[in-house]
């Protein structure tokens, strides 16, 4: 009889983790879920904000839940799910998101990036029932990182920035700098920061940048992810070449997939090839 109650309890929460209805406002989760062949568990995205190779979940099938920063409630709670995924860029409305479904935040925590990431798919996985295909997929990417590392142990002097609105900000991304070491370029003394509420911006100018000397820019286009204005690479070259960094590649970076879908298993592999292709 136990061993029949416990086979019962047993099925009774794979059927619970498989009929999951999840909405999410991770993008990196959602790619994770698509990567992990969990897609038909998905039943809202925000639709407004999906990268292009995730341009599948605009189809109708899926509810469009809002924007990033502008959460539909109505039509979250018509899609009627039983998890939503969110990170801090929703976390004003948490407790509202939380009267719908039970929640999960899908935020990358702590100083190390990947250890932060690998927690995340492995807890989303142990909610559906899909440990042993997150650690193959896992698995895959970290044989991947290791050989980008290697590849790249002798990169040429990179940059990050984040361009908005015609200016640009350091962005001392961990993609670049922790997952794949590339090393982070010191900053002369006429750089400095600034402190806005919890968040410290880091402003470069031309000349700043003149000053750092990079053998390669890579930019992170937040203006050209939120529809805004994009950064002109010719422009922009010419631009710092003026300043005196005449010796610098300037490269865009897909700017959805940096700026708004990092932190799933393809965006992290996506963001890797990119990084690989401009740096060896």
């Amino acid at each position: 009889m136990k061993l029949a109650i416990t086979a019962a309890l047993l099925l009774a929460t794979a059927n619970a983790s498989a009929d999951q209805r999840i909405a999410t406002f991770d993008l990196g989760s959602l790619d994770t879920l698509d990567a992990l062949g969990l897609s038909e568990q998905v039943v809202g995205v925000p639709k407004q904000s999906l990268p292009a190779y995730l341009e599948q979940y605009a189809e109708d099938s899926y509810t469009d839940i809002g924007g990033l920063r502008s959460p539909d409630m109505e039509a979250i709670n018509a899609s009627e799910p039983s998890l939503i995924l969110y990170t801090g860029r929703q976390g004003e409305w948490e407790a509202e998101l939380g009267e719908i479904a039970s929640l999960l935040n899908t935020s990358l925590q702590g100083d190390d990036y990947l250890a932060a990431f690998d927690t995340n798919v492995r807890e989303l996985a142990g909610r559906l029932e899909a440990e042993s295909e997150a650690e193959e997929a896992l698995e895959t990417l970290h044989a991947e990182i290791d050989a980008q590392r290697k590849a790249l142990s002798d990169a040429p002097r990179t940059l990050v920035v984040t361009h908005n609105g015609g200016n640009l900000m350091l962005n001392q991304h961990p993609v670049v700098h922790d997952v794949l070491g590339v090393a982070v370029l010191e900053m002369p003394d006429s750089v400095t920061s600034e402190t806005r509420g919890t968040r410290t911006f880091t402003p470069l100018s031309p000349e700043a940048i003149g000053e750092i000397n990079p053998n390669v820019v890579l930019v992170v286009d937040r203006s050209a992810a939120i529809g805004d204005e994009p950064a002109d690479a010719d422009t922009l070259t010419q631009t710092l070449s003026d300043a005196g960094a005449e010796n610098a590649q300037v490269v865009m970076l897909t700017p959805a997939l940096w700026y708004l879908s990092g932190g799933g298993l393809q965006s992290l592999k996506l963001q890797i090839d990119e990084v690989a292709a401009a740096l060896n």
